[in-house]
């Protein structure tokens, strides 16, 4: 009997199907550079409902993921605050993929290369669903977003900027 076909296998995906997490599978065409208002609108959600996944570090270049709504910004400062670090920053791409396993532009926090810390932007968890990378570029999935703390082990944060 044929295996049931799926759109794409992901180190997270993988991780979700693992955890019984139910989750939908939302593929679209990615762009170079499009972020969060292509998804969004290929799609047909919410901006806000979309979330990003940013892989940042510490001021001893410890690696950790903010999981930030996609019409906002993230205030290094108020998140540094937050999680008692001295200062936080972007990684560059090329670190990034490195800690994560994950190509910039397809990162998920579910199924990383090196378990990191996960920090949320607190209002992502009063939305009903959400829509967060699966693994690859060009693939969202929709969760409830309890998800990112009882897998994952999120901790809330108060640092988002309008963008």
């Amino acid at each position: 009997m044929a295996k049931k076909e799926h759109i794409s296998e992901t180190p997270a995906t993988a991780l979700l199907r693992k955890q019984k997490v139910a989750f939908s599978e939302h593929p679209y065409d990615y762009e170079e550079h499009g972020g969060t208002s292509v998804s969004s609108r290929a799609l047909g959600v919410d901006e806000h409902h979309v979330v990003k996944t940013l892989v940042m570090q510490d001021e001893a270049a410890k690696p950790l993921i903010v999981l930030m709504h996609g019409d906002c910004k993230v205030s290094t400062k108020n998140l540094a605050r937050n999680i008692g670090c001295k200062s936080v920053e972007p990684c560059k791409p090329e670190v990034a993929q490195r800690h994560s396993g994950y190509m910039v532009g397809g990162t998920s926090p579910f199924g990383t290369k090196k378990v990191l810390p996960v920090y949320v932007e607190e209002s992502i968890l009063a939305l009903e669903t959400i829509y967060i990378n699966g693994g690859r570029r060009g693939f969202l999935v929709g969760i409830r977003p309890q998800v990112l703390v009882d897998v994952l082990g999120a901790k809330a944060v108060n640092c988002a900027l309008a963008d």
